[in-house]
């Protein structure tokens, strides 16, 4: 079993926290507000902060957005933050009852919010979040209960403001808001090798398989482009890698198993109920089909061992007729413009359905008021301010005058041009946000980007290309929501067999793919041994969460 750093770190914290936080030189200790009750004492104006901060930035004493909010709420803030070490500094500070005002951009999880909670670190958030105290994320929380959902804990406590950035196809004005992460993998074939051969874009995989054992017979890396002899990679990708992997082929045999941050191979189901894909049929059918590609040298031999350089490398150099990426340009290089997307293939029965994805998670990590605070209340109106959309625009990129220099005709800010900012401040537009960005519980929206700010060229013309092309051969958008909350033993459940549970999986796929598919006796002892790596378990855990989830909603 493998338990978390922090996981160890939390638990050894909790079993000393109320004898260290008496015995050690901390904050005088004041009186606790009622539960669910909001602290009414506001005559604390200083306020020191712990947390983190990019390696490129140069400190928050001197924000310019900042310094504006802390003057307009009448308070000062001591900013003690780091990009080494925070982690340590963190616990040695709770240990050593050492409590700042509050922990910012941290990057708690849910189960160090519910244990610093529970034992009395951190103040529940719950009753500040009123028209009172905090209206512009009480107005957010009323639209969006999803957020609401995300950010409390099992015991119905907020302990910490919600984060997150949610960059969708609302924020270039579609209809329906997919985000960008919907479809991490987008497959592209080389149009011009099609052509000179007379092939149409495959709209199967029997048809792929076609037009791969053409590219391959013909050698068109070389006799199109001129390479070595030899050097042509009918298709190229990683194995279960995010935005490049195998896996949006799998979709010609009813899902396509992204890698994910809940669990490898987890969908739900249009019924409530949530399964793992990876001990169905339709699984073993799949990887026993994709041996026969790789046996036959149609998939790149090294997809198993290659990283991200050597697979754009090759892609770049027109050695390969297929591959995935999140774009076509940034893969394909020069050789871009003889590439077209390759279409959501059907398999041998007719099957097509990809298993859609929810964006970034939102999470409250970001920012939790101690015990230590006189007056939450004036501090939460400072932070109140940051679900404003212009202010964290700003936070998350820099100051108007300097990141985002002009508004387009819609009244948008738009941000600086690269050759700009290398102009008037010698750096990229990108090491330019670095400098400026502020960590904290930043929520962006997606209509911000229709109302606020100018969403990224290169973001607009992926979540095009989502909305315009990929999401019609969608037929289900019923997905996992990635915001569940767990308990502290559900935390543990999947501490203690979701990494066994994941390994088995993969390893055993690249088996099938690599040495041929599973035998009747081979495949009744790969689902006994998802059994004995917890797979009922985990499911109980994912489905009581999102059961949870969905009535709170």
């Amino acid at each position: 079993m493998k338990t978390s750093f922090k996981r160890i770190t939390a638990l050894a914290l909790t079993a000393g926290m109320a004898a260290s936080l008496c015995a050690c030189g901390g904050k005088p200790s004041t009186p606790k507000a009622e539960p669910g009750v909001a602290n009414t004492n506001t005559d604390q104006t200083n306020f020191e902060i712990v947390g983190g901060i990019s390696a490129l930035s140069g400190g928050y004493d001197n924000n310019e957005v900042l310094d504006k909010m802390q003057q307009d709420n009448g308070i000062s803030i001591k900013w003690d933050c780091m990009s080494d070490s925070l982690s340590e500094q963190v616990n040695v500070r709770i240990a050593g009852g050492q409590l700042p005002d509050a922990f910012m951009g941290v990057g708690f999880n849910n189960y160090d919010l519910t244990t610093y909670g529970e034992d009395g670190t951190f103040i529940d958030l719950t009753p500040y979040l009123t028209e009172e105290y905090m209206p512009n994320l009480t107005k957010i929380l009323e639209e969006h209960p999803e957020i609401r959902a995300a950010i409390t804990m099992d015991d119905g406590c907020i302990y910490g403001l919600p984060s997150g950035e949610q960059m969708g196809t609302a924020g270039i004005g579609k209809e329906e808001d997919y985000s960008i992460f919907t479809i991490p993998q987008f497959s592209m074939i080389n149009k011009a090798w099609l052509d000179e051969l007379g092939l149409p874009v495959p709209t199967t995989l029997d048809e792929l398989h076609t037009a791969l054992q053409a590219f391959k017979d013909n050698d068109m890396s070389a006799t199109y482009y001129g390479n070595p002899a030899g050097s042509t990679i009918p298709m190229s990708t990683g194995f279960d890698e995010w935005c490049w992997g195998q896996n949006i082929f799998y979709a010609g045999f009813g899902y396509t198993n992204w890698p994910n941050d809940v669990c490898n191979d987890l969908v739900l189901n249009k019924d409530g109920t949530v399964n793992f894909v990876s001990d169905d049929d339709n699984y073993r059918a799949a990887v026993t089909y994709f041996h026969d590609w790789f046996a036959e040298g149609l998939m790149d031999q090294e997809m198993f061992s290659q990283d991200t350089t050597q697979y754009m490398s090759k892609c770049s150099q027109g050695y390969v007729g297929v591959a995935t990426w999140w774009y076509i340009e940034e893969l394909m290089g020069d050789y871009s413009k003889d590439y077209v997307f390759l279409p959501v293939l059907t398999g041998p029965d007719g099957t097509s359905n990809v298993t859609v994805r929810t964006g970034g998670a939102i999470n409250s990590g970001n920012l939790s008021v101690t015990s230590a605070c006189e007056s939450p209340a004036n501090l939460l109106k400072f932070f109140d301010q940051w679900y404003a959309p212009e202010t964290v625009m700003q936070l998350q990129y820099g100051p108007i005058g300097t990141y985002f220099t002009e508004q387009d005709a819609d009244g948008r800010w738009l941000s600086i041009t690269d050759e700009q900012s290398r102009e008037q401040y010698g750096k990229s537009a990108g090491e330019l946000k670095g400098q400026y960005e502020v960590y904290g519980p930043k929520l962006i929206l997606s209509d911000y980007y229709n109302t606020t700010f100018k969403m990224e060229d290169r973001a607009i013309e992926r979540l095009t290309d989502l909305y315009d092309f990929w999401m019609p051969y969608v037929k289900d958008t019923t997905t996992y929501p990635v915001d569940c909350v767990f308990t502290a033993e559900e935390l543990d459940t999947i501490d203690m067999y979701r990494v066994e549970f994941e390994n088995a999986v993969s390893e055993q796929e690249a088996l099938w793919i690599k040495e041929g598919g599973p035998s009747d006796a081979d495949w009744e002892a790969y689902k006994s041994k998802l059994q004995s790596c917890g797979a009922d378990k985990l499911l109980e855990v994912y489905q009581n969460a999102y059961n949870r989830y969905a009535a709170g909603k």
